[in-house]
Order: C-alpha cells, then structure tokens, then sequence
C-alpha cells in the first residue's frame, strides 16, 4: 500500500453529523465506530463518534472525531483543508460546503488566473478551493 496524507478533523459531539454532511457533499462510503463500541459505554461520549473515514470515488480521504473528554477543542483555527484540480465538480462541493456557512472569497477568476474561493462551513472547518488549468 502508498503512503497517503489525509486531514484527519475534530469536532465537539458533531463529528456525525459532520461526516454526514461532507458524504452528502462528496459522495463516498462512511464508516463510523462510537466511543462505546470501544469500550466506554457508561461515559457521556458513548454515542459520540471515536472515529470516522469517508472514502469517495475521487480518491479523497477524510478522517474524524468527536473530541475525547480531557482534550481542548479549539475549532477551525489549526488546518484549511484545500481542494485543487481542473474538475468542474469542485464548483458543486464549493457551492454545497458554503450551505449554512460562511464564504470569505467567493469562487471567482483570481490574477494567477485560476478560480479560487474560500469558505468556512457550517461545522467551522475553513476549506480552499482552486480550479486551475481552465483556460
């Protein structure tokens, strides 16, 4: 198997509803396992999400949870995930991830000649788009 790099999100007890959200977007499988599968079924975290992978068709990987009890959250301030290429179907995932967020750059021609826009969505996580080789 290649090596592979993934951003690998966390959430404070919205990690389902979260991954559900980026399936909705991307398409793909989802698996996901709670806490009390794995052992704290009496802990307030027991239907909170221990861990999350969506795997698409596009070859993208993104991993999650729901942050453990004891472990600061501080949402959105440490990772942008980016989405680059010449596929028209990033203008769908940008239009879809900025449902009940906030864009910060609108998906528009850029002066390196590329379609870039920037968002955070409804979860807090910040996402770069960029359409290049367009013409």
């Amino acid at each position: 198997m290649a090596t592979r790099l993934n951003p690998y999100l966390r959430f404070d007890g919205t990690a389902r509803q979260a991954m559900e959200f980026y399936q909705s977007v991307f398409g793909g499988e989802l698996k996901m396992n709670t806490f009390g599968e794995f052992g704290m079924q009496d802990s307030p975290q027991a239907d909170q999400i221990m861990h999350a992978q969506l795997e698409t068709e596009a070859g993208y990987t993104l991993m999650a949870s729901d942050t453990p009890p004891g472990m600061p959250y501080n949402p959105g301030d440490t990772i942008t995930v980016s989405l680059s290429g010449d596929e028209e179907v990033l203008k769908e995932y940008f239009a879809k991830l900025a449902e009940g967020g906030k864009v910060g750059t609108p998906l528009e021609k850029q002066m390196w000649g590329d379609e870039y826009g920037d968002l955070t969505d409804k979860f807090g996580i910040s996402w770069m788009v960029n359409l290049g080789g367009l013409g």
